[in-house]
């Protein structure tokens, strides 16, 4: 039985006390190598619903975090999928890393952020996924 695994790697930089994006980087590993993700009308389905779970977890990262004070320069997230030969996904990972310019990232505001970013319209939608796991850390820049 054939396992795959795919990534995705978000870059973001931010503007403004309420984390606003001042620029976006999405990179997909094609082949042992990161290449950036060009969405377009040739781009393979699956790869658009990866896309789809980490920009909508990155929406939930950002704005939940400022709704704690937390104001961001950057944050780099990394989705990684792996997928039986049917595509089904079995272990769905996401990490994110903000570089704080503001804030106190508590226990309490971490855990937080890590709930609703469960929360997601794209994440309450997926089925029952038996590895899945949301992790955040910030770090001052």
């Amino acid at each position: 039985m054939s396992k795959f695994t795919f990534q995705m790697l978000l870059q973001c930089h931010y503007t403004g006390d309420k984390n606003n994006v001042d620029s976006l980087h999405v990179e997909h590993l094609v082949e042992d190598e990161w290449q950036e993700l060009d969405l377009n009308i040739k781009t393979p389905g699956f790869d658009i619903f990866m896309y789809a779970i980490l920009t909508c977890q990155h929406t939930y990262f950002r704005l939940n975090a400022e709704k704690y004070g937390l104001v961001l320069d950057s944050s780099e997230g990394l989705i990684t999928v792996m997928a039986d030969e049917h595509r089904n996904i079995e272990t769905l990972n996401v990490d994110f890393n903000g570089k704080l310019i503001k804030g106190d990232a508590t226990k309490e505001a971490v855990d937080s952020i890590v709930a609703r970013m469960g929360l997601c319209p794209v994440s309450i939608n997926l089925k029952d996924i038996p590895n899945n796991h949301i992790a955040v850390n910030f770090e001052p820049v």
